[in-house]
């Protein structure tokens, strides 16, 4: 799974017309801009297909909506 992930790292993040990218990456700080932003897109945004098409931040909101309606010895 880390060799997947870091292959879609690479490619979604730092080749040259990444959207992730605002210029060229001269410095470590460069980087690592790029690294925050692609991981918070990866974790929060990113459509997820075994989620039903929907971002994991959408789909755990409605778990927790679905589940806070329903007493707890009904889970």
């Amino acid at each position: 799974m880390a060799e997947t992930t870091i292959g879609l790292y690479k490619t979604e993040a730092i080749r040259d017309d990444s959207p992730f990218r605002r210029g060229p990456l001269h410095r470590l700080a460069d980087v690592e801009l790029i690294t925050a932003d692609w991981v918070s897109w990866f974790n929060r945004s990113r459509l997820m297909h075994r989620l039903g098409r929907k971002p994991p931040v959408e789909y755990e909101a409605d778990y927790y909506a679905l589940h806070a309606e329903q007493p707890a010895g009904d889970r």
